[in-house]
């Protein structure tokens, strides 16, 4: 009889093309040998090119999925994707370590649909700050990380995230034969360095990366074979078609 799978939750916006948030991180946790529970913070008209508009979930309704979850489930580690603002993020996060201190949160700051589409302002320092020193990791790419801390480099902003938390630069965004994300912890600096694909664009690649890494954690891997793994995951997902929405195996 095949082992049972650790649980792990995402709480992510439902995407209808399912290529990115909750349906694509559950996709990707089950691909990763994790059973994947899912709570919707928005519900998205869009595909994987075009989106037209978003309903929020109110908080209430996110916490009460959520509730119910965790008091049938043993979830130790849970991402957290599109959320209607960072206030609301943080009175989230803030209400997830009551209900457990020991959860491990990793936060993928979804700030701007891949169709274009802009979800956030730039944050206030203090309330970043706020946020960042409850998770476990946080994902930004490098447009993400200048959004969330203006610096003159993504990874001098990713430098100053880190006083405050592990970060995952995410280097898709950046030229070069190579996509290298780097991965700043415990005052350590280690690059993640992977072929650019040709028709390697996928739609919520930066959901299938987090969420993978989040499959691994809940795996028992350490912070850096996570992402190592995760990495290795998403690179196959990226040349697994020659369209914007990729396969899971």
């Amino acid at each position: 009889m095949p082992r049972p799978r650790p649980y792990a939750l995402t709480i992510a916006g439902f995407d209808p093309s399912a290529g990115a948030g909750a349906l694509a991180d559950s996709k990707t946790l089950e691909a990763n040998g994790v059973y994947g529970l899912a709570a919707c913070t928005a519900l998205t008209v869009q595909t994987d090119v075009a989106f037209e508009r978003v309903s929020w979930v109110a908080l209430g309704e996110v916490q009460a999925q959520v509730r119910l979850l965790l008091a049938r489930f043993a979830v130790g580690f849970i991402k957290i994707g599109l959320i209607e603002s960072l206030p609301v993020l943080l009175e989230l996060i803030t209400w997830l370590k009551a209900q457990n201190p020991a959860l491990r949160l990793i936060w993928d700051p979804v700030l701007r649909a891949t169709a274009g589409y802009e979800f956030h302002a730039r944050p206030e320092a203090g309330l970043l700050q706020a946020i960042c020193r409850e998770l476990a990791l946080l994902t930004p790419n490098r447009p993400e990380a200048l959004r969330l801390l203006p610096a003159a480099t993504a990874e001098a902003a990713a430098q100053t995230l880190a006083a405050w938390c592990p970060v995952l630069l995410k280097g898709g965004h950046a030229d070069g034969e190579l996509a290298t994300d780097v991965l700043l912890a415990g005052g350590e600096r280690h690059e993640l360095s992977a072929p650019r694909l040709p028709h390697g664009e996928k739609h919520g690649s930066g959901c299938v990366l987090s969420a993978a890494i989040v499959a691994r954690l809940a795996l028992g891997d350490d912070l850096l074979a996570a992402c190592q793994a995760g990495k290795a995951y998403t690179t196959a997902f990226l040349g697994s078609s020659d369209t914007l929405l990729g396969y899971h195996y």
